[in-house]
């Protein structure tokens, strides 16, 4: 099922998603229709710039959900977060979908409503996720910051394009579970909800307000395409260390801008992210998989094992043998 929309200022998704679905919306809450699957949309304004959408659902087909930009403007930003057990599939550009991620599927995002996307949601998991509307005034107010860093000011500044990830945290996933299990008829849950919507945008603002400050680069959807295109490529062998000039190559950008984008998009360097990656999987494969240390090691291309007990060690504060073990 394909859903395609144009973020218009005045777009309400879930009306028009129940007209999609041929389904009835009763006070900001759309039952799924059980030929299509099983769960609810339901939407909550907490003033006119303030708005969410929570999604628990689990449905018989992929769902697709095609955002286009309207050329009107980007006064809105937009806070997704996703929680689920199956991969995330997003796509800038109208590139084929990349998956946000390997093990941890979870994901934050953080993007002006200028931005062409597509995500699918896979069938037959259950869906947890929310989407948070805010106007760029509203969360500056709410924020409160008083000297923020440079990401935090380009996303409160009204015009700004940007998209920005993070990994999702236990905390943050936690609270997802909360909002999806209030009691809906409690004339309290909408009170409650906007309390946990809040600590959502604290955990992701906390985290953006702790990156290093640098001068913005406006991004386009292009550029995330390219971009969600080489975190696939290094996140693809995690035995070989990334190569920059390949990489540059690869996105069709200068080394520079490629170091740049990429580093202001996902938080981390290119090389950073990659030993990251290769930590989590080492964590991963300790836990679930049957390896030892040494084939895990080797696996992720260490041929000194005592260094890679080493980065393990410095990453998850013990070695990966006591781990395993653990």
């Amino acid at each position: 099922m394909t859903f395609s929309f144009s973020a218009t200022p005045e777009f309400d998704f879930i009306t028009c998603f129940a007209q999609h679905i041929q389904a009835t919306l009763r006070d900001g809450m759309l039952e799924m229709p059980e030929k299509l699957g099983q769960g609810f949309i339901r939407k909550i304004a907490f003033g006119p710039d303030f708005k969410i959408t929570i999604h628990h659902y689990l449905l018989q087909e992929d769902l697709i959900i095609k955002r286009s930009t309207s050329g009107l403007g980007n006064d809105l930003i937009t806070v997704f977060f996703y929680d689920n057990e199956q991969p995330l599939g997003i796509a800038y550009d109208n590139n084929p979908h990349v998956l946000f991620s390997q093990r941890d599927e979870s994901a934050i995002q953080v993007t002006s409503n200028d931005l062409s996307s597509t995500i699918r949601f896979p069938a037959h998991q259950r869906i947890n996720y929310v989407v948070v509307a805010i106007k760029p005034t509203r969360l500056k107010e709410l924020l409160g910051i008083s000297n923020p860093n440079s990401v935090v000011q380009t996303i409160t500044r009204s015009g700004s394009s940007f998209l920005f990830f993070e990994r999702m945290q236990a905390e943050a996933k936690l609270l997802l579970k909360k909002m999806a299990a209030v009691d809906m008829s409690d004339g309290l849950s909408n009170f409650y909800v906007q309390n946990k919507v809040q600590e959502l945008l604290y955990l992701i603002f906390h985290s953006l307000s702790l990156r290093e400050s640098a001068a913005h680069q406006t991004i386009n959807s292009a550029d995330v395409a390219r971009l969600l295109h080489i975190r696939k490529e290094i996140l693809s062998d995690l035995s070989v260390p990334p190569v920059m000039r390949e990489l540059a190559q690869i996105a069709a950008m200068s080394e520079t801008k490629l170091k740049h984008l990429f580093r202001q998009t996902f938080g981390n360097t290119i090389y950073n992210y990659y030993q990251q990656a290769r930590m989590e999987e080492a964590a991963f494969l300790l836990k679930h998989g049957k390896h030892s240390v040494a084939q895990v090691g080797y696996e992720l291309g260490f041929s000194n094992l005592s260094h890679f007990s080493r980065l393990f060690e410095k990453h998850y504060g013990q070695n990966p043998k006591r781990f395993s073990a653990s």
